[in-house]
């Protein structure tokens, strides 16, 4: 006789735990089956309409070099190993039909290093990622099951930088300075640049160029940044990419009131957007740039959740 309030009083949970998780999900806007976001916004006509940003006919590497010193998100690391197999003691190797010798390298490393970029499978929350993916069914010791950056597509559009330490009036922003909606619309504005759907939005901060040399400690343990009300704002233009001069793009420490890394859920788990961390953005803006065409082919291994990248400038 008792059983059947116990068993209703375990339906309701059930169902109440049901719409605590339909909350935490959000189907994409690109459907149920959707996988790769924003990547969606990579159509022809955005391609050709880019291309036309190339007037000086340069390139430039948004991507900076990294050894096994670059410090990185702890535990992050990096070790390279040159070998030339079976040429101990200054052997040749006859078999060629001359008497070859060469150089091959083993690299063990976490990919989340460097120039990166983060896949939608990276940050979540509350158990699930992007476009509804379960933790428990994607995340495989042997790599994601979903949302793997090998699936992404090149990623082709129109870049823009926005100089945000020159609209806070420094050379380089510090850790712990964040900028939001009404910073970013004040940079782009006193740039006479307009940020638009599928644009791959980068942002300058000085950080990189003024610390990781100088003091790589400081420079992995804090940053400047844009805060969640900045990755909100640019998450409602339909931006492509939102990317910075910076290890982790947001401020640490964080802005008042936000998580730390909460931007990463906006832009990745809320709205599939990418984000591409550590970019060479200086050398463009020194070049009188602000757009220009971004070209991106990251490596495609399976089941990765990010990715060591040199994405090009082209302009």
């Amino acid at each position: 006789m008792k059983q059947r309030p116990i068993a209703g009083l375990a339906c309701a949970i059930g169902l109440i735990a049901s719409g605590a998780v339909a909350q935490d999900c959000k189907q994409s806007k690109w459907g149920a089956a959707d996988q790769i976001g924003s990547a969606n916004l990579v159509t022809p006509e955005n391609t050709l309409a880019a291309a036309e940003l190339i007037k000086q006919g340069k390139s430039m590497p948004l991507g900076i070099v990294i050894d096994s010193n670059t410090p990185a998100f702890a535990p992050r690391s990096l070790n390279l190993q040159v070998v030339q197999p079976n040429q101990q003691g200054g052997q040749k190797l006859t078999q060629f039909g001359y008497p070859g010798n060469y150089n091959d390298d083993i690299l063990q490393t976490w990919v989340g290093i460097g120039s990166q970029i983060d896949g939608l499978g990276h940050l979540g929350e509350n158990g699930y990622y992007y476009n509804c993916s379960d933790e428990k069914e994607i995340s495989a010791i042997t790599g994601l099951t979903k949302l793997g950056v090998h699936d992404i597509p090149p990623l082709v559009g129109r870049g823009v930088i926005l100089d945000m330490a020159a609209q806070g009036g420094k050379e380089f922003l510090a850790a712990g300075d964040h900028f939001g909606e009404a910073e970013i619309k004040a940079a782009a504005e006193a740039q006479g640049v307009e940020l638009r759907k599928g644009d791959i939005v980068l942002f300058h901060t000085g950080w990189t160029e003024n610390m990781l040399d100088s003091d790589p400690t400081a420079w992995v343990s804090g940053e400047p940044g844009i805060n969640v009300e900045g990755a909100r704002y640019l998450a409602s233009l339909d931006v492509m990419a939102v990317g910075a001069d910076t290890w982790g793009i947001e401020p640490i420490p964080p802005a008042p009131g936000d998580g730390a890394f909460y931007g990463h859920v906006v832009l990745l788990k809320e709205n599939g957007i990418y984000i591409l961390e550590t970019m060479n953005t200086g050398p463009v803006l020194r070049d009188g740039v602000n757009e220009f065409m971004f070209v991106l082919g990251q490596a495609r291994i399976r089941g990765t959740v990010q990715m060591i990248i040199n994405p090009v400038a082209l302009y």
